[in-house]
């Protein structure tokens, strides 16, 4: 703890003075992901560090675990960044923050898609955290809500939507849940098809055989980014109109997704480090909400799948794969 502090002190210096200190504070990032996927979030947090004038392996350095879809294997990272003396811990997914907070009392821990905080127990209000947890909500309701307005557009007279989510993550469980809502509340039948390893798709897949959806959402975790292709892919051949929650999944063939801006959204986990390498307590610190989103179409996906897609639809794009 003291080799901890004395490096915040450092850096609350720098931070204030502007200069470059001889020991670089360390940095966590810890998520179930791949190592290319934690390898392109240091990237963007080192870019908007900057913007606060620090520099990367003069000013801070990072502590990467990447548990490559393993999330047994959270507890142990989370215990290795405690004891490499991190600063603060950057946590992506629910499980990564869970395994952080019950590793620490002590070190601030900055997280992102972890679901709804107060829902899953991460934060006593979104106001007041009061713990050592601070971070961005998913603001599952709202951007659940928008998801469905934009495939029924997709899908004129949609009745009933398959979703698929990872059963086994609390809070991708939360954001089914708040999909599921918005779907009632649009007269919308939901097929939940819940997951918790790659062999379960296949169940989901023979579901959707047997009782087809007029189209698809996706939640999105670990789980589902590894078997996203099989997911695209049945879609495609099955020529159902499937929507995910980022705009890397549009990008890697998916017909549509509508989610935060990834890079605000870095930007914003930045001045919260940023505080509270100063000083702030993320007790706290409000949990903060995305402000910028993107909506993402695939026209190749939609020629492929043989989707005709409406002209409202696509004017509502803020950008069109072609």
């Amino acid at each position: 703890m003291k080799t901890i502090l004395s490096g915040l002190c450092a850096l609350a210096f720098a931070l204030s003075a502007g200069g470059a200190f001889a020991e670089p504070v360390k940095i966590g990032i810890m998520s179930p992901a791949a190592p290319p996927v934690l390898g392109a979030m240091s990237d963007g947090l080192t870019a908007q560090l900057a913007a606060h004038g620090l520099v990367r392996d003069r000013d801070f350095t990072f502590e990467i675990r990447a548990a490559e879809g393993k999330v047994e294997r959270l507890p142990a990272f989370a215990k290795e960044l405690v004891d490499a003396h991190v600063a603060v811990i950057v946590t992506s997914s629910y499980p990564a923050a869970r395994a952080a907070e019950n590793a620490t009392s002590s070190i601030p821990i900055v997280s992102i898609n972890a679901g709804e905080p107060v829902e899953t127990g991460l934060a006593a209000s979104l106001a007041h955290p009061g713990g050592n947890v601070t971070g961005l909500s998913d603001m599952s309701s709202e951007l659940s809500a928008k998801r469905l307005e934009l495939l029924r557009l997709a899908v004129p007279g949609m009745k009933r939507v398959a979703m698929l989510w990872n059963a086994d993550d609390l809070g991708m469980t939360g954001r089914y849940k708040a999909a599921a809502m918005g779907a009632a509340a649009m007269d919308v039948a939901v097929q939940p098809l819940g997951v918790r390893e790659p062999d379960d798709f296949n169940s989901a897949f023979a579901a959707m055989d047997k009782d087809r959806p007029d189209g698809i959402l996706m939640v999105t975790d670990v789980l589902t980014i590894l078997n996203r292709k099989r997911v695209f892919d049945f879609a495609n051949a099955h020529k159902l109109p499937a929507i995910y929650e980022f705009d890397t999944l549009a990008r890697d063939g998916g017909l549509m997704s509508y989610g935060a801006d990834g890079k605000e959204v870095l930007g914003r986990v930045s001045d919260l480090m940023v505080r509270i390498l100063k000083g702030a307590k993320p007790a706290d610190l409000p949990f903060e909400q995305p402000t910028r989103f993107l909506f993402v179409v695939n026209r190749k996906t939609a020629d492929a799948e043989g989707i005709v897609l409406p002209e409202s639809l696509l004017g509502r794009a803020d950008e069109v794969i072609e």
